[in-house]
């Protein structure tokens, strides 16, 4: 007798269980952990002293979604700069909140420079460059008294190339005295971890509250980031930022980025998200804020721009018509984004489908919100578009991508434009 199949399960990534933190920066109040969004940040390459050139990178990168910018503090002229571009994202109506990166001297700069420590949001301490032996734990403390006096949180940032030697030398030598060793790379996954943690309760004793400590565990490699911030999360509740250190450059960072954030993310580890491409030459800053947000979008987590669905092409699409629409279309509605996000709420919920043939095309642009598909190889050149899952017209001639990207923009109005009310 044949039973009944049970219904298959649906994948959902994992209840998150960190605290919540949050970063703000006069009203803008952005929630970290928790139950809050997996939130997207970066990091800006400019010469922070320059103050033009660093607000204005700062500016595209919080356009592009990023919702906190992190910025180098490392000599005096950029700790005097900070206020100065503060000053000048008010101006520009960005209110993005800045996040002061320290390494060294960050005890010192944040010491001779209050402007500084008030109009970053949040510090990022790295455990292993704060000092050398006697000096480690009251540079470490010193720069926690600053957070506590200027209410700031603190992620305490741990990374594999810059870790604390002290740490890892002990814990090598505990390492040799164990009737089996531990391999060398399980001893640096520990000594990652334990310097994350004990940092972190440090700062706690020290006056923190838990809640405004935030952990990250950096490193290089994909299986090694999967295996550190799995132990993390077992061993603490602080929220956590994901990122490969070095991910690499164009194919191979975005690959080695999405494969273990998404690992992470779908198992409910991840609070905040920073993929660190090392950019093309000429390529925007912003393309690692747009993968950031693709994998969170990917994953279901956010929705952050409408999405479309094109088909890879086939010997049945021997035109390029629809890789142009299509390229037209997803270029469009993420230009206007920053200005639909206000004027048309919930317009990054849409989705649009741009097909090149009969095969999926009709299916695909029925399942779509408004979809058309065009004309295959061989095939009668007409290309009918559906709105709603419904046909509601077939467009022919030299005119089908203009007709058919005025058609989006008209849907666009009808469903999330403001109704205006008439007396």
């Amino acid at each position: 007798m044949k039973t009944q199949a049970s219904p298959i399960a649906l994948a959902y990534p994992a209840p998150r269980r960190s605290l919540q933190a949050s970063v703000r920066w006069q009203n803008r109040v952005v929630t970290m952990g928790g139950h809050a969004p997996v939130r997207v940040q970066s990091m800006t390459n400019t010469d922070t002293a320059d103050v033009i050139g660093t607000a204005i990178q700062v500016k595209e990168l919080a356009l592009a979604g990023s919702e906190v910018v992190r910025i180098t503090v490392n000599n005096d002229e950029a700790a005097q700069a900070v206020p100065a571009i503060r000053e000048q994202l008010d101006k520009m109506g960005i209110d993005v909140p800045l996040v002061g990166d320290f390494h060294y001297n960050g005890h010192r700069l944040l010491h001779d420079h209050p402007g500084c420590a008030q109009a970053l949001s949040k510090y990022r301490i790295n455990p292993g460059n704060v000092g050398r032996g006697d000096k480690h734990d009251k540079q470490f403390a010193q720069m926690v008294e600053a957070a506590l006096k200027w209410d700031k949180p603190v992620r305490i940032g741990v990374n594999w190339g810059s870790l604390d030697q002290d740490l890892l030398a002990r814990l090598m030598d505990e390492n040799g005295q164990r009737k089996q060793p531990w391999e060398a790379r399980q001893v640096m996954y520990e000594a990652l971890i334990t310097s994350a943690i004990d940092s972190a309760e440090r700062a706690v004793a020290l006056g923190m509250r838990p809640e405004q400590v935030l952990l990250s565990c950096k490193v290089s490699g994909v299986q090694d980031l999967i295996a550190v911030y799995r132990e993390l999360s077992q061993r603490c509740r602080y929220p956590l930022h994901l990122g490969l250190t070095e991910a690499g450059m164009g194919t191979k960072g975005t690959v080695a980025s999405a494969t273990a954030l998404s690992i992470l993310l779908q198992e409910g580890i991840g609070d905040t998200i920073r993929v660190s491409l090392t950019p093309q030459p000429g390529e925007s800053r912003t393309q690692e804020v747009l993968i950031a947000s693709e994998i969170l979008q990917s994953l279901g987590l956010r929705v952050f721009v409408p999405s479309v669905t094109a088909c890879p092409g086939c010997g049945r699409t021997t035109s390029t018509k629809f890789q142009e629409l299509a390229k037209q279309i997803d270029d469009h509605l993420r230009a206007q984004m920053p200005v639909w996000r206000s004027r048309y709420p919930g317009v990054e919920n849409l989705k649009v489908a741009v097909m090149g043939c009969i095969v999926n095309g009709p299916g695909e642009s029925k399942h779509a919100d408004i979809g058309i598909s065009l004309p295959g190889t061989g095939e009668s050149p007409a290309a009918p578009v559906f709105v709603d899952g419904e046909k509601v017209a077939t467009l022919r001639g030299d005119g089908i991508v203009h007709e058919f990207h005025q058609m989006v923009e008209d849907y666009i109005q009808k469903r999330f434009g403001t109704p205006i009310h008439t007396p």
